[in-house]
């Protein structure tokens, strides 16, 4: 692991050289791992950002999770609800752990699942993640903030998400957000899709989540400042919220658990295009328990028992 500023010179030179490359951080972007994929030694980590399983599932998967209980939820959601309305923070994405068990180890739940982002580290920690942070291709930065989840099963499920008031003030709140954070690496930064559905399976049900897309035009010579670019943008938006400064104080106090590299930013450079993921959808191995983070959206509309239900359904895994 190596520090913020080392991070940011490895990666501003390897993509200076066109050299390819992979690396992970932490959520503030304090710690980063990070290697040549000409050096990454095959027992170190895997990774793979196309999206489907590679192996067959031969036995019924299993995963039991023991979430906290709605006083616990409440106890940090309240304190959260507080500081908004002090007028502290618009947004806050509040998280939390879960125990869970499985049939399955994190390996396996690597090469089984289906998922945009997927990384496995050393028997430490498993993302399966559909949400991207930021794409760098042909001079332009493409990022596609996802806010909104909601089970397909629900009746008519895309008009009800598309008209919620809660969620689409969170969504608006994170676009808004993520487009000032490009402008600070980008120019003439538009929003070019906005609150499309998009539909994730899971082994237990359908989930529909709304995303937008955001683009920049990047100056000529960006693959010299690849980290200083992405490390300009940490920590992602729509996994902390708005404003950023104050609104990880809130979110520090306000967890019962360190993050690490939960809801972090994992990336591929090929030479030529830099893809990164944010990484939620997240199972952590402590000893030998499995830990799942998932956590969602705050803000002044929100409902205590729709975003404790949200924090819950999070819990899952793209295996079908």
């Amino acid at each position: 692991m190596i520090d913020k500023k080392q991070a940011i010179s490895a990666m501003n030179q390897m993509g200076n050289d066109r050299v390819p490359f992979f690396f992970f951080t932490d959520f503030l972007g304090t710690k980063t791992w990070i290697k040549p994929i000409s050096e990454i030694q095959p027992n170190e980590i895997e990774f793979d950002f196309i999206g489907a399983n590679n192996q067959q599932l031969n036995e019924p998967f299993t995963l039991e999770k023991r979430p906290l209980s709605r006083d616990e939820f409440e106890s940090s959601y309240q304190y959260v609800v507080d500081q908004i309305n002090y007028g502290n923070s618009y947004l806050v994405n509040l998280t939390f752990k879960t125990p869970i068990e499985s049939n399955l180890s994190l390996e396996d739940i690597f090469h089984l699942s289906n998922a945009k982002y997927k990384v496995y580290f050393k028997d430490r920690f498993v993302v399966f993640s559909p949400e991207t942070f930021v794409k760098i291709k042909n001079g332009q930065i493409f990022s596609y903030p996802m806010k909104g989840t909601i089970d397909a099963s629900v009746p008519d499920a895309e008009n009800v998400i598309l008209n919620d008031p809660k969620e689409t003030a969170e969504h608006v709140t994170i676009v808004d957000l993520i487009r000032n954070d490009l402008s600070q690496v980008a120019e003439r930064v538009n929003v070019t899709k906005f609150r499309f559905i998009s539909e994730i399976k899971t082994h237990e049900k359908k989930l529909l989540q709304v995303s937008s897309e955001i683009v920049g035009k990047l100056p000529n010579d960006y693959p010299s400042k690849l980290g200083s670019i992405i490390y300009k943008l940490l920590p992602a938006g729509s996994i902390s919220g708005a404003p950023k400064p104050e609104t990880v104080r809130i979110i520090q106090k306000a967890e019962t658990y360190e993050r690490g590299f939960y809801t972090g930013i994992c990336g591929h450079f090929d030479g030529e295009t830099l893809d990164t993921g944010v990484m939620i959808r997240f199972i952590e191995k402590e000893g030998d328990q499995l830990y799942f983070k998932s956590g969602g959206g705050i803000t002044s509309f929100s409902d205590l028992d729709k975003e404790y239900q949200e924090t819950i359904d999070k819990v899952y895994v793209p295996i079908h």
